[in-house]
């Protein structure tokens, strides 16, 4: 059912002298949004919640180049306002269906410099956002130099964020003080001191710069874009431009955040029209952790892992285990350049693996293979490959690839810029014109586009499973801050499940001695085995891979979990949980349903009530919980997998957790 109707108002009050407002409300009246002109038509807004200020009166617009003033001396020529209920499908997702119910202010200002601006504001019951769209007569390009946009939260709160870097996301996450915190990127989530939550984020980049925040006082910070060569923000040829839109997620529970489909419904409807059933989530393994690990390598004539016999192999265990899809690093000429400007391609295998002979084994096995696009950051080498290499891939019956941006970008180009995000998009487009999703590493920031296109499945921009295997590794509450943080913005490929967590069958091989001199000794997974369990349900991917070496799970009980899983889901929601502190979800699939609960390194005991469980209908739960004796740093493959029968929507769960430790339950109706 669609409800759909429009009212116009052309005055809704007066505030001071020669100050105009207009209001919007969210559909169940907690919160106002505030639009207002001053008596110079600079333009500012302010929120309240609850009858309350959360955000102060915040600054509005943008500076360009040439002088064009695109961020005062503004009246108002019309105010709309429409209000909408409907609900859409996806092909994929936490949710198969998502409700989209707001209210939308569209105001259209223009000034005495041929500027003309429409606001659109849109405010639902889980926040608000709202964009620029600017049509500036008498010029033939527009050259953004600084967004003025700011959120004047209301009050002190603590936040989780990463830094402000335009190269990398990968960023252990920090808890601050908001009057601590200098710069951060997005999401940057928060928790006031009278309880609410909230995240600051942006939906649909699309042809527009990474907006990141910066300090602009006590509680308040402006969004900064990333910059051309030349320090120019954005640039558009022509007379018009349009930003992303600028978002606030609120709750008054942190899992309120979670559970918000604010950031998919600012974004355009699905774009691919035809057949779509290429497109679909998948389990998988690969040929990849060895690499990180140091016993394998990317190129040739070291090492080499992505040899035709190993292929094999991953194919075999893939299609004896019910996993749906082999990934392939290393597997093509370039990776010898690696430390230079690397220079790969797309197209030629390495002598010692054969393409088609693997591709007919798999294809024999039933197995999807997934191959990958490794740039090493050189952009044009990748365009200039790109139409060929998923033409190429189209007619070998490849439809997944998982590209990589390790390195620096040649002219100067910052990775999160406006010229990334637009090859990005290009990358998107082609791959979607030959049939082919796409899982993407060193990435632009998810922001929902996956809504458009639903080819982009899923990506990193996180500390990831990698950093495990060279380094002290993610400490235990980093995985009870991803879902409350990087998650809020779309699916991330962390490659759970890793099972040998101390590295006790390869810390000692000559091999990952000589490669992996980062690795100080005290190389780890910072987790327990049903941790790592659990966070096959909690950081979602519709893509989901089993990341440890195949060997580790061969005849492993525990690794049933993931033979059962899977990662289509109809339904999810998080039920528990504090940022930083613990995290209880479930997702549905089918008629099953997988429940992940994790905690930091505080050992927790929950109930959680099953309520979520179909009526009339009885389960069956098995259960991988820590042992008795698991600790995350002393004892952490400790485990135990039990049943529980006859289980209804009326009964609860009791979940123990020590410390860094989870529980992954799989609750079968009967």
């Amino acid at each position: 059912m669609k409800k759909y109707f429009l009212l116009v108002a052309l005055w809704c009050g007066l505030l001071g002298v020669g100050a105009q407002t207009y209001s919007l409300r969210s559909p169940d009246r907690t919160i106002v949004l505030t639009f207002s002109l001053d008596n110079k038509g600079a333009m500012s807004y302010e929120v309240q919640v609850d009858g309350l200020p959360f955000l102060r009166p915040s600054k509005m617009g943008y500076e360009e180049k040439s002088g064009r003033n695109l961020q005062n001396g503004f009246s108002l020529v019309d105010v709309q306002y429409h209000s909408q209920d409907s609900t859409w499908s996806q092909i994929w997702g936490e949710n198969k269906w998502v409700r989209d119910l707001h209210n939308e202010m569209v105001l259209q200002l223009q000034n005495a410099d041929a500027v003309q601006l429409t606001l659109r504001f849109k405010a639902f019951n889980d926040g608000i956002g709202f964009r620029y769209e600017y049509e500036v007569g008498g010029v033939d390009s527009i050259l953004l130099m600084d967004e003025l946009t700011s959120f004047d939260l209301a009050q002190e709160g603590i936040s989780w964020s990463i830094p402000a870097d335009f190269e990398s996301y990968e960023h252990l996450y920090r808890k601050l003080p908001l009057s601590e915190l200098y710069n951060a990127n997005t999401p940057m989530t928060f928790r006031l001191e009278n309880g609410l939550y909230g995240s600051l984020h942006e939906a649909a980049l699309t042809d527009f710069p990474e907006m990141v925040l910066y300090k602009d006082g006590e509680h308040a910070f402006k969004a900064t874009l990333a910059p051309w060569p030349d320090l120019v923000r954005a640039r558009f040829a022509g007379t018009h431009c349009t930003s992303p839109w600028r978002t606030l997620a609120l709750g008054r529970a942190a899992v309120d955040l979670i559970n918000s489909s604010l950031i998919l419904n600012l974004n355009e409807p699905c774009e691919l029209t035809g057949d779509l059933s290429w497109i679909k989530p998948m389990k998988y393994v690969g040929i990849w952790w060895g690499m990180h690990l140091g016993i394998e390598s990317w190129s040739i004539y070291d090492r080499h892992g992505a040899t035709t016999a190993n292929a094999k192999r991953y194919i075999d265990f893939a299609a004896k285990n019910h996993i749906d899809a082999v990934l392939y690093e290393g597997w093509n000429e370039g990776w010898e350049t690696w430390g230079g400007q690397q220079h790969f391609d797309f197209t030629k295998p390495y002598a010692d693996f054969d393409v088609e002979e693997v591709l007919q084994y798999a294809a024999q096995k039933g197995i999807a293979v997934i191959s990958h696009h490794e740039t090493g950051g050189n952009i044009p080498n990748y365009e200039r490959q790109l139409e060929h290499t998923y033409q190429w891939l189209d007619s070998l019956g490849v439809h997944c690839v998982k590209t990589g941006y390790a390195g620096g970008i040649p002219g100067g180009y910052s990775h999160h810029g406006q010229y990334n995000v637009r090859h990005y998009r290009k990358v998107v487009l082609t791959a979607a014109q030959h049939q082919c999703m796409l899982d993407v590493h060193e990435p632009i920031k998810p922001t929902g586009i996956r809504r458009t296109y639903p080819n982009m499945m899923t990506r990193e921009g996180a500390r990831g499973m990698e950093w495990n295997a060279w380094s002290a590794g993610n400490p235990p509450e980093h995985y009870e801050i991803l879902p409350f943080t990087r998650l809020l913005a779309g699916p991330m490929d962390y490659t759970p499940g890793t099972f040998d967590i101390l590295y006790k069958n390869t810390r000692n091989l000559p091999q990952r001695k000589k490669w992996n001199d980062q690795d100080q000794g005290n190389s780890r997974v910072n987790t327990t085995l049903a941790k790592q369990l659990a966070n096959w349900v909690i950081l979602y991917s519709p893509l989901q891979m089993a990341s440890d070496l195949i060997e580790n799970y061969e005849n492993h009980p525990a690794f049933q979990f993931f033979r059962d899983f899977n990662p289509d889901c109809d339904w999810s929601r998080a039920l528990q949980g504090e940022i930083g502190e613990y995290v209880v979800m479930v997702r549905k699939a089918g008629d099953t349903f997988f429940l992940g609960a994790t905690t930091n390194e505080k050992a927790r005991r929950l109930f959680v009530p099953l309520d979520f469980l179909e009526e009339n209908a009885y389960y069956t739960a098995t259960v991988y919980a820590d042992a008795l004796d698991a600790d995350w740093k002393y004892n952490p493959t400790a485990y135990e997998i039990y049943t529980l029968d006859n289980l209804t929507r009326d009964d609860a769960l009791e979940v123990v957790l020590n410390q860094g430790g989870g529980q992954a339950v799989v609750l079968k109706r009967k």
